[in-house]
């Protein structure tokens, strides 16, 4: 073991955040370079586009649950979350080099269409970064004790992450999505495999401070996973009616199935939120917060996504003044393009600053899961700011600087506050259901509210839904208690060596 790793060092944070930055990046460049690519290069139509999107959410609910339970259980090549990284590393660099190669590639197999083969490739994509994303975290809370240390890993995790994916908005921007790719597909394979030989995985995981006196044997059924996501269940029952809808193209002109689901959704978040603690049982206790956090988490995802999906039609009708898109010109898209990169460029920016220089510090005085919940209280009040004043880049810009802090604290403290309530040896596993929490309302931003927007005359429905569920999600974060933090972030914690 490296003397970083026994003291616990802001090198070895460093390190042990680089794969973590890996599949970052991987996803960073899919984001930037997917649609791009197969719009331009490929000339495939937007409903193939997004017929080869689609990959996405499917590889990342099975992905990163699955790969959770099975590197809970494993040891291989000196490690439990070190084999998933070097296959889901070595993976996704592939991947990323056959994108600008689909065309050769589906020749050399003597394939007539490319779409059969972009649909392959992407699908490999999203499921290598998902076998990695889990572990990769996952590792972050094997290796450090609960408390401050933990909630260090995590803030260093998204500074480190948050960095590179500047970089990558950077190197888009000034150099090209090609330059981008090629540059992506080395860093993302030396960031994944290097770093963990340099890492010493615990080969025993103990049971955290909710879970002792428990037996060491752990089973996980179906069940058990139903009964741990159930504030996600309308979530869960949207997405999957959305998708057959799309598939079978039934559009139905009410939104009777979105209440139900929305009903539905309330009903189990309310359950969740009035079950008696069990004093006499930490771990059931544990699994209380942890449905509390997937219900706080799931409304904050939902509020973010439909930022991220809709804003460009929020710019066209509210800055630009444009409702018809017959009038959208080459030059207003290309401006419109421009305030949205800009605008994503300062969130990111502000996102990798903050975690260590400002939201680490502050958790130790007055607690993470109070930090958090001061962070998406700021994120809706921004976005209610942007209905206000945002009719200019210049206030756009500002605000999205605002929205920032939020961002650095989704992507960052939830992990601590999450790992700190669950059974330690199933790390892998409740960081999997944990990424429910952002896949379902993806979904659902993507189908239901995308439906709704469509039909809304007035595009300011885009940030009154994103301030709404914000202001949701922080009043269920101030519900969700962490009776252990105030004593282990103030008691100087001394991690332990494994």
């Amino acid at each position: 073991m490296l003397e970083t790793q026994k003291k616990l060092t802001n090198t070895f944070y460093a390190l042990l955040s680089l794969p973590a930055t890996a599949m970052g990046f991987a996803l960073s460049i899919q984001i930037s370079a997917l649609s791009w690519i197969l719009s331009t290069q490929y000339n495939l139509k937007i409903d193939e586009v997004g017929l080869v999107w689609a990959a996405g959410p499917l590889a990342g609910i099975l992905g990163q649950v699955i790969i959770g339970v099975i590197s809970d259980k494993v040891w291989l090549w000196g490690g439990r979350r070190r084999p998933f990284i070097l296959i889901g590393g070595i993976f996704a660099s592939l991947m990323l080099l056959a994108l600008p190669n689909i065309k050769h590639i589906s020749d050399s197999f003597g394939f007539s269409g490319i779409l059969g083969m972009a649909i392959a490739i992407a699908l490999t994509l999203d499921l290598a970064i998902n076998i990695s994303f889990n572990p990769t975290r996952s590792i972050i809370a094997d290796i450090t004790p609960e408390g401050v240390e933990r909630t260090k890993g995590y803030t260093w995790m998204q500074t480190v992450s948050g960095t590179f994916g500047v970089l990558a908005y950077v190197i888009g921007a000034v150099w090209g999505n090609y330059v981008l790719i090629y540059f992506g597909v080395f860093l993302v394979f030396l960031l994944s495999v290097i770093p963990t030989f340099f890492i010493t995985e615990p080969k025993e995981l103990k049971a955290g401070a909710n879970d002792k006196g428990k037996s060491e044997t752990v089973k996980t059924s179906f069940t058990e996973i139903l009964l741990l996501i159930e504030p996600l269940w309308g979530f869960l029952v949207y997405a999957a009616y959305a998708m057959i809808a799309k598939m079978v193209d039934f559009k139905p002109d009410n939104y009777y199935i979105e209440a139900i689901c929305f009903i539905i959704t309330i009903v189990f978040i309310l359950k969740t939120l009035f079950a008696k603690p069990n004093h006499n049982d930490a771990s059931a206790d544990g699994i209380i917060s942890f449905k509390k956090i997937l219900a706080a988490h799931t409304f904050t995802w939902l509020g973010i996504q439909t930022m991220f999906v809709y804003i460009f039609a929020f710019l066209q009708h509210k800055v630009f003044l444009i409702s018809d898109n017959s009038l959208l010109t080459t030059v207003i898209k290309d401006d419109i393009g421009r305030i949205i990169s800009i605008s994503f460029l300062i969130l990111n920016a502000v996102a990798a600053l903050l975690p260590t220089l400002a939201l680490e510090p502050i958790a130790r005085k007055i607690g993470r899961v109070r930090t958090h919940f001061l962070c998406i209280a700021s994120m809706a009040i921004s976005y209610a700011l942007m209905l206000v004043f945002g009719f200019s880049a210049l206030n756009i810009y500002i605000i999205m600087a605002l929205l920032g802090i939020g961002w650095a604290s989704t992507i960052s403290l939830p992990f601590a506050i999450m790992s700190q309530q669950i059974d330690q040896r199933r790390m892998g596993l409740f960081m999997g259901l944990f990424n429910l929490s952002v896949v379902l309302p993806q979904l659902v931003a993507s189908f239901g509210v995308g439906q709704v927007v469509n039909s809304a005359g007035d595009k300011n429905i885009i940030f009154i839904i994103s301030a709404l569920s914000l202001g949701i999600s922080a009043l269920l974060w101030m519900l969700v208690k962490n009776e252990s933090e105030n004593k282990n972030e103030s008691s100087g914690h001394v991690p332990s060596s494994h």
